[in-house]
This record gives structure tokens, sequence and C-alpha cells, in this order.
């Protein structure tokens, strides 16, 4: 097991995160997830609707490998106003530019844990009248989820921890991590 101790960071210096998915198995659940997608949308030019900022390496990983056309765009909301708790509510910060009126959309996210963001999302797709709205999510925290639909694309399910790398951060630090990383579980973050 990998390791490695936070610096820097105010109270959270001196925590040992430890490495739960490595670049390459993450690197290979990527290509399956691809080839799920690139199958089952055989034949369509999806709209990739990535969630800024932390699916950008997820988004740009996973559009390289589709074996079909596809657009991208992007939307950004907010409900993490600083620190590890979701405020409760979500803000739109920067909407989609492209018209998805009867078109394929797939929103990409790091992670759908609360379920709150994810909710906000479809429900703001659906306003456009897409042919079809799906998610895809690196991440999966099911025990967390208050979520009245599934994500259709999932890359892992994970524990009711704090995660950081591959785009997820903690106060915009650790996005730029290669793989993902867990604070300690009995951390009060």
């Amino acid at each position: 097991m990998k390791t490695r101790v936070v610096e820097n960071m105010g109270k959270y210096t001196g925590q040992v995160l430890e490495e739960i998915y490595s670049q390459e198995v993450i690197e290979n659940r990527v290509e399956e997830l691809a080839k799920q997608i690139s199958t089952e949308y055989a034949g369509r030019v999806p709209i990739l609707i990535g969630v800024l900022n932390g699916s950008v390496f997820f988004l740009a990983d996973l559009a390289k490998r589709l074996e079909i056309d596809c657009e991208i765009d992007f939307i950004k909301v907010s409900s993490y106003h600083s620190g590890t708790q979701s405020s409760g509510t979500v803000r739109l910060l920067k909407d989609i530019s492209c018209i998805i009126t009867d078109r394929d959309v797939i929103i990409v996210e790091d992670i759908i844990d609360s379920g709150l963001t994810a909710r906000f999302l479809k429900h703001r797709i659906l306003e456009n009248q897409p042919n079809s709205v799906a998610f895809a999510s690196l991440l999966f925290k099911r025990e967390c989820l208050k979520l009245e639909f599934e994500a259709e694309y999932v890359g892992f399910e994970v524990a009711d921890r704090f995660l950081v790398g591959y785009g997820l951060d903690l106060d915009q630090k650790f996005r730029n991590l290669p793989s993902i990383w867990a604070f300690p579980l009995n951390m009060n973050l």
C-alpha cells in the first residue's frame, strides 16, 4: 500500500493519505467504460458534459478512448464552498453552451456521493429536452446516496471516505495526482 504525507495545508498537514486506486487501475477501468459507451452509443454522437473542475481528467481520458464520435461541453456547479462538507445547496456557476435538444447527453462526473449535484444536473439538462441523459461517474458512494436514479456508467463504488487525486480535490489541492488517495477513516475533516 502506497502512502503520502500531506504537507503545507494547515490543519491537514501531517495526515497520511492511502492510495486506493493506482494510475494503472484507473486507466484500465476508464478503457472498459469507454468500450461500453462506444458499444451502447454506436451510430450516435453523444455530447459529453463534464462537470468542472473535478471531471476534467476523467472526461479527457474517457473521450480519448471512445471508438465513436462525440462532442464535449462543460458545466460548473458548486455544493462545496470550502473544506470537505457539502453546503446542501447547488449553485450553477457556468452553464453549457451547446444545444442539447433531441441529443444524447452523458454527464461526466468525478464522483457521485450525496446525489445532490447529480439530481440538480439531471433536472437542469432535462429542461432542454434531450433525447436521453446518462451519467458516467468515475466514483460512486452508494452508501451516501439519496438519488432516485442510477448512474449508468460507474468506474468504482467507494466507501464513505474523503478522496483526492485524478481530479478530486481538497481546497483545490491534489487534483493533479494521477491516482486516487483517501484520507484516514478516523479523521475529522
